[in-house]
């Protein structure tokens, strides 16, 4: 039984947060786009994140995604997020006008208002002014890109106003929710959220819903919706290997998890799996997995990640595969673009 009848486009998300030092985070993150792409995915996005290694392990996205455009030529590369109250406004969008002209209009500019409280101190901004930091520079980014004249009257160069219809907006909240569907940008939903202490048992979906909801209502009329989710999806051909590997990654990341704000979870790999709101198994396992996430139903893009199992590197590339070959068509996904031939 297929579901998802909203679903649209298929993508491949990483934190860059393999196990090994940063220039191999990189490598092993670009092969692992170059192979989505192989594979027929859509999409590939990339995090931003300052500092803290643990959360991920790229403070630079531009300069990453300009290094995977030259390496692809049709998968669209987005960031998820660009950490925008960290940043500055002009310089973002110029980055992203320069990135997309570079790979042809593949870019897709996802921001939010992330980003540890240290780092805000870090960069000499108070880390409780980030929704009106984040609002203030996000204008500026859209004046820029379109064109409009900015403070002392200069213009931007080179413009891009179409990129000014690809921005995406990431929240956990309702208003969040609201402020995407006003601007008519795209909302980026995340792969796991914390739970309110009143409801340690909510599905995603229950909290994640209302998100939609609050946009459908706020866009204007006439905007088409673009709604995306991430969520945490580790296939392998034999399901306790999948397991097994689930165990060593989950435990790993347990303290991380902690900090976030997440309540904690029971000791077994089972109680885990559900607190890190995780997809793990054989094909057959992750399908049925995700035909019980009723949010799904109402989004136009999926992209998968493999954090929080976090596999060597090379059973990512064949969870690439599994989810592209066997996973997804399952949910609805249709290949649009043509599958490559594997080498080795």
């Amino acid at each position: 039984m297929k579901r998802f009848a909203n679903l649209k486009r298929l993508g491949f998300f990483t934190r860059l947060l393999d196990e090994a030092p940063a220039a191999e985070r990189y490598r092993f993150a670009a092969e692992q786009i170059v192979r989505a792409e192989k594979a027929g995915l859509d999409s590939a996005w990339i995090a931003q994140h300052h500092f803290h290694e643990r959360e991920g392990g790229l403070p630079s996205p531009f300069t990453f995604l300009g290094y995977v455009a030259a390496q692809t030529s049709r998968i669209r590369l987005g960031t998820g997020i660009v950490t925008l109250p960290l940043e500055s406004a002009v310089r973002v969008a110029e980055d992203a006008a320069v990135l997309d002209l570079l790979c042809n209009g593949r870019f897709e500019l996802g921001v939010g208002t992330g980003g540890n409280p240290s780092a805000f101190a870090a960069f000499g901004l108070d880390g409780t002014q980030r929704n009106e930091i984040f609002a203030r520079n996000l204008e500026v980014v859209r004046k820029a890109l379109t064109g409009k004249p900015l403070d002392g009257g200069d213009t931007l160069y080179p413009q891009r106003p179409q990129l000014d219809k690809r921005i995406w907006q990431a929240t956990f909240s309702v208003a969040g929710g609201v402020r995407a569907g006003k601007a008519g940008d795209g909302l980026l939903l995340s792969r796991t959220q914390p739970r309110a202490k009143d409801a340690p048992n909510a599905t995603l979906a229950e909290i994640q819903n209302p998100i939609i909801d609050a946009y459908l209502e706020a866009l204007p009329p006439g905007a088409e919706p673009r709604i995306m989710a991430s969520r945490s999806v580790f296939v392998a051909d034999d399901h306790r290997e999948a397991l097994r590997l689930a165990d060593i990654g989950l435990r790993r990341a347990l303290p991380q998890f902690m900090k976030g704000g997440h309540l904690p979870p029971g000791e077994t790999l089972e109680e885990m799996i559900t607190a890190f709101d995780t997809h793990v198994g054989g094909p057959d396992e992750v399908i049925a997995s995700l035909r019980s996430d009723a949010t799904l139903d109402r989004i136009t893009d999926l992209v998968f990640q493999v954090h929080s199992v976090d596999a060597p590197h090379p059973y990512v590339l064949r969870s690439i595969e599994l989810v592209a070959d066997k996973v997804a068509p399952a949910l609805g996904w249709t290949r649009t673009a043509p599958e490559v031939a594997l080498a080795g």
